[in-house]
């Protein structure tokens, strides 16, 4: 009995392993941190999707219904709703065009993507790309942490 108990646990956390490994998207920036930032955003709003929707729809002053559609009918996942939004804001390229950029192109990357709205490997728009992303990862890992309510200083003027 205590030996099919134990089989089981290890079953169950294998096939955890097994899933948090193919949870992991290949985000195709061009840089390995990015990518690495973008899942850890990607897996913390899958944590609370409503939340993250909302903060996104405040910071990049875009409907939630637009969220909506990109998560339903575009089937992008958070990380990479975020990472459109935020090469959108950083190119000066409206959404609408990003997510154009996004569909016909998204087999081959986020790098290219940006590429194509307007932001260079190696430019200060991707330099800032790759820090805001980190501050974003960053800012959720500190607020599970326990300082909730520290996180969002940004005021809408």
């Amino acid at each position: 009995m205590k030996i099919y108990f134990m089989k089981k646990i290890l079953f169950v956390l294998l096939s955890l392993v097994v899933y948090s490994a193919s949870a992991q998207i290949d985000f195709n920036t061009g840089n390995a941190q990015l990518d690495s930032d973008l899942n850890t955003i990607n897996a913390n709003a899958s944590a609370n999707f409503g939340s993250f929707k909302a903060d996104l729809s405040v910071i990049y002053n875009v409907s939630e219904k637009k969220i909506d559609y990109m998560r339903g009918s575009l089937n992008m996942a958070a990380g990479e709703i975020y990472i459109s939004l935020e090469i959108s804001k950083l190119s000066k390229t409206p959404i609408d065009d990003v997510l154009v950029i996004y569909t016909n192109n998204k087999s081959r990357g986020w790098g290219y993507i940006a590429k194509q709205a307007g932001i260079k490997p190696g430019s200060p728009e991707f330099h800032q790309l790759k820090n805001n992303a980190r501050s974003k990862k960053n800012k959720k890992a500190k607020n599970k942490g326990g300082s909730k309510g520290k996180g969002n200083s940004k005021v809408k003027g």
